[in-house]
């Protein structure tokens, strides 16, 4: 059987808006005590641009 697939966007290293990613990855399986949300729409704040940067 094939796991569910989602995309998202990921950083593997520092630097400008060219080291983000758009990859597709395992849907994640919750744990007994956990519960998975689906998610529609994200938003980056001035600090998320910062630790890209590795400025923090």
């Amino acid at each position: 059987m094939t796991r569910p697939m989602m995309q998202a966007v990921r950083v593997h290293r520092y630097g400008g808006p060219e080291v983000l990613t758009l990859e597709r990855i395992p849907v994640p399986t919750p744990a007994s005590d956990e519960i998975l949300i689906r998610v529609h729409a994200v938003g980056v704040l001035p600090v998320d641009w910062a630790y890209r940067q590795g400025l923090m």
